[in-house]
């Protein structure tokens, strides 16, 4: 949901379902101009790809493009955020003519990622891209780190990505078609942290995992004709940059900058000067400018389309000249 932004929202898990209907089925919608008789592809049938985290940032931004590109999609993030990716459903049947089936559920639920690949294969007949975006992020020191931070920010992270990876070449194998896997790193993954300060442990961690994982499984399912690629952002403009949301009150941000105490589910760091240099070095890159969601978007979109398919089981950094290797 975001990549690499200071994020310092923290996820709650809850008990998660796919939506579903009256009538049992998942929440799929269609404009009369996407049909599966008519597509941009050359061999006349329609791809679909699998999208987590797709409610707001780079998820948002790669279901436009992948849509753009001619697949239909299935849209996944947390319940909470149903009426993000309902607003998404609509703008891309509407505007883009394509398909969209809405399934709501947590990644790092193996039951919940199970039924988002087997619900959208079930509606749309087929998976040719998966996109393991969702993430989450805790900005901690670790030595303040919360036990139960660091461990739901590794559930979402790393195992949720490995759960998207394994179902969905589970399905891609059956196919026998092969297809693209695709995950979410970040220059983190890489280099631990950029900004020499210790803020973003477990996030780093988990997405160095994504990295190892993406190279254990691009050589495992070679043979199946699977691709497994991740993107590895550097700072990205998203709406999860900001660090403080607008319901924590002086008072709340003055009370964890003294005690490092948790107000409302929101960590927060305590000596607001280091987080503000972090931020200026994170921000620094030499083309002296940030990324955007569409600048992720159009690697994946790379990544998953035929040009790419001679490239596999790498990290892609893509942070406008911040890591070099």
């Amino acid at each position: 949901m975001f990549r690499l932004a200071y994020p310092t929202l923290i996820q709650t898990r809850s008990s998660i379902r796919p939506l579903l209907l009256s009538t049992n089925r998942p929440i799929v919608r269609h404009s009369s101009a996407a049909s599966s008789a008519e597509s941009t592809h050359a061999n006349g049938i329609v791809p679909v790809a699998v999208i987590t985290g797709a409610s707001r940032g780079i998820g948002r931004a790669i279901a436009l493009q992948l849509a753009r590109d001619g697949y239909d999609v299935a849209l996944n993030d947390l319940p909470s955020n149903q009426m993000q990716l309902e607003g998404l459903s609509s703008e891309i049947i509407e505007q883009v003519g394509r398909r969209a089936l809405v399934i709501p559920g947590d990644v790092s639920v193996e039951g919940d990622v199970r039924s988002l690949v087997d619900a959208s294969t079930k509606t749309f007949g087929r998976l040719d891209v998966m996109v393991a975006n969702a993430g989450i992020a805790v900005m901690e020191p670790l030595l303040q780190n919360k036990i139960e931070d660091w461990d739901r920010v590794i559930a979402v992270n790393l195992r949720g990505v490995y759960l998207c990876y394994k179902y969905a070449a589970q399905q891609m194998i059956e196919q026998g078609r092969g297809g693209r896997i695709i995950g979410a790193s970040s220059v983190l993954g890489k280099v631990g942290n950029v900004a020499g300060i210790p803020l973003l442990g477990a996030y780093s961690a988990a997405k160095s995992g994504v990295r190892s994982l993406t190279q254990t499984a691009a050589q495992e399912w070679a043979q199946y004709g699977i691709t497994v690629n991740a993107y590895a952002p550097g700072p990205v403009e998203t709406d999860m940059r900001k660090p403080l949301p607008s319901f924590i009150t002086p008072q709340e941000k003055q009370q964890t900058a003294e005690n490092l105490h948790t107000v409302r589910g929101i960590s927060l760091i305590p000596d607001e000067v280091i987080r503000e240099a972090a931020e200026r070095r994170m921000t620094k890159t030499d083309l002296g400018y940030l990324g955007t969601p569409e600048d992720i978007a159009g690697l994946v979109s790379f990544l998953a389309s035929e040009k790419g398919r001679f490239i596999t089981g790498q990290a892609i950094t893509i942070d406008g000249g911040m890591i070099y290797h």
